[in-house]
């Protein structure tokens, strides 16, 4: 009888744990980014950083213009690595913020660290063939 009673327990506290972990700690488990980097078939251009770094707030409405302008052309992705701990460690990450360009084949033609200004951006997509 203990023998059959130790699998269900032990599931049971198992289940018990992620649940309190979730539920007192809900930042301490966290999913992937929301989007796939780079994207498939696009040139992408990934800002990694944070919404409370002082760097990274004066590049974000920056970003939010790109990625409206490049919509239909580019991928301009923006991945807060402080609320996706795991991104900065799957990326490299040693400086926020840092800026990856993707080819559209997915490999990566360059990585810049530190602020990056809007004409410097749209030159680097010029290059990867986005007009």
């Amino acid at each position: 009888m203990q023998q059959t009673l130790k699998a269900p327990v032990g599931m049971i506290l198992g289940v018990l744990c992620l649940f309190l972990t979730l539920t007192l700690f809900p930042s301490a488990v966290r999913a992937e980014e929301p989007t796939l980097v780079p994207v498939p078939g696009k040139v992408t251009m990934v800002d990694i950083g944070a919404k409370k770094c002082i760097p990274c707030k004066m590049m974000a409405p920056i970003i939010e213009v790109l990625e409206e302008e490049y919509q239909d052309r580019a991928a301009i992705v923006f991945i807060d690595v402080w609320e996706n701990p795991e991104a900065a460690r799957k990326y490299g990450i040693k400086v926020i913020p840092t800026q990856i360009f993707y080819d559209a084949g997915g490999k990566e033609i360059l990585r810049h660290e530190g602020f990056m200004g809007r004409d410097a951006i749209i030159a680097e997509l010029t290059k990867l063939g986005i007009q």
